[in-house]
C-alpha cells in the first residue's frame, strides 16, 4: 500500500483536537483493510515522527435518509496515533 492508500486524511473534531494537546495523539481516517503496523509506517515516513502506540475503530455506516428513500452510509476506520515523549507534534497537512 502507497502512504495515501493508507491515510485518507486527518480527522478534525473536538475530541481530536483535545487528544491532540494532552496526549500527543493524533487522528487520522485511514483504509478498511489497513492494519496497525501499515498505519505506524505511513504516519512515520509522511511526518518524520516517532510512534509509540497506534489505535484503531471501525465506525459503522449510520442509516440515512432522504424523504421516503433510506441508505446507509459506508463504514470507515479512524486511527488514533499517539507519539512518542519528545516528539514534535506536526501540522496537518494535504495528505
Amino acid at each position: 500500500m502507497n502512504l495515501t492508500d493508507v491515510l485518507l486524511g486527518p480527522v478534525i473534531t473536538e475530541k481530536g483536537h483535545d487528544k491532540r494537546e494532552s496526549e500527543a495523539t493524533l487522528c487520522f481516517k485511514v483504509a478498511l483493510d489497513a492494519n496497525k503496523t501499515e498505519i505506524k509506517a505511513a504516519v512515520q515516513k509522511l511526518f518524520k515522527v516517532k510512534v509509540a502506540d497506534v489505535r484503531t475503530t471501525t465506525q459503522e455506516g449510520k442509516l440515512r435518509r432522504r424523504g421516503r428513500f433510506a441508505g446507509y452510509r459506508s463504514d470507515w476506520k479512524k486511527a488514533y496515533v499517539r507519539l512518542k515523549a519528545g516528539e514534535k507534534m506536526p501540522e496537518y497537512t494535504d495528505i
